[in-house]
């Protein structure tokens, strides 16, 4: 009984350390975010932007088609982001990218790119890896992207030896479960 009453009082702790990380994570993401934007805003801003390169415009029915939104949706966050400056949007005409809303889309692009490229160094398929950066990259404290963009650099190499058969330490722990 007495090695119960133990287990269960260090549960308990454990229990309230967790409550306190999760608390304390919770308050440095909500400093954090009220600099930053929302993943629908940046969602449209990283759409625009690939249009854009692709296409050299961005039409609201494109944007509206790839984010899988209704026109009148649409419409309502293009106006947002043309008041917050990112974009100079026209009723019936193009949509344009100011220069920060061009940062803020390069940002996010770079993000994704960071992550997708970590998750297929640890041996994650493209397709997953890019799905896992989506739902990731508006999420990322600027203190963690500035050590993955360095792990990324210092290890890129150690991965491709990965790819090409060879066994990197470093990295052999996370081959261990792919599939």
């Amino acid at each position: 009984m007495g090695n119960l009453k133990v287990k269960l009082d260090e549960n308990n702790n454990n229990s309230d350390n967790r409550l306190k990380l999760i608390r304390d994570a919770h308050n440095v993401k909500q400093k954090v975010i009220e600099g930053q934007h929302t993943d629908r805003i940046e969602n449209y801003l990283e759409v625009i932007y690939e249009l854009i390169k692709k296409k050299d415009y961005a039409t609201q029915t494109d944007i509206s088609e790839s984010l899988n939104v209704s026109l009148p949706r649409g419409t309502k966050m293009l106006q947002r982001l043309d008041e917050s400056k990112y974009l100079k949007y026209e009723k019936y005409r193009g949509i344009n990218l100011t220069e920060e809303g061009i940062e803020e889309a390069q940002n996010i692009h770079e993000k994704h790119a960071l992550l997708s490229e970590f998750f297929k160094m640890i041996g994650v398929d493209e397709d997953v890896a890019n799905i896992d950066a989506e739902g990731i990259e508006h999420h990322l404290h600027p203190k963690t992207l500035k050590k993955l963009r360095e792990f990324i650099r210092n290890h890129k190499e150690e991965a491709s030896s990965l790819e090409s058969g060879k066994s990197p330490i470093l990295l052999i722990q996370f081959t261990a479960y792919t599939v």
